[in-house]
């Protein structure tokens, strides 16, 4: 399956880059279920908002993940996730 060149091509939620079953379906447990709703969410807020049973965060490249599909459905380019890598470690405040 191809993932949209831009935006405008995005129809659901997989076709956003870097967005799969799996991220769509964390998408979905969040009540992110549409394009319109990655175009609008706060990447970071999702992000904390994903937590497993036990309260603990997922990987950080989830942030990633987020912040690449945010960027993508606001008009930016489709980029492999870990581009966002040094923009999520300067979000958070880590340098490592």
């Amino acid at each position: 399956m191809s993932k949209a060149s831009c935006a405008a091509e995005v129809r659901r939620l997989t076709d956003i880059p870097n967005i799969g079953k799996a991220m769509e379906a964390d998408l979905v447990g969040l009540g992110i279920t549409t394009p319109a709703h990655v175009k609008r969410m706060d990447p970071l807020k999702t992000y904390d908002r994903l937590r497993d049973p036990m309260g603990q965060r997922h990987d950080p490249c989830v942030l990633d993940t987020f912040m690449a599909a945010h960027d993508f459905m606001n008009g930016g380019p489709a980029q492999p996730w870990w581009n966002f890598t040094e923009q999520r470690k300067k979000l958070l405040g880590k340098t490592k």
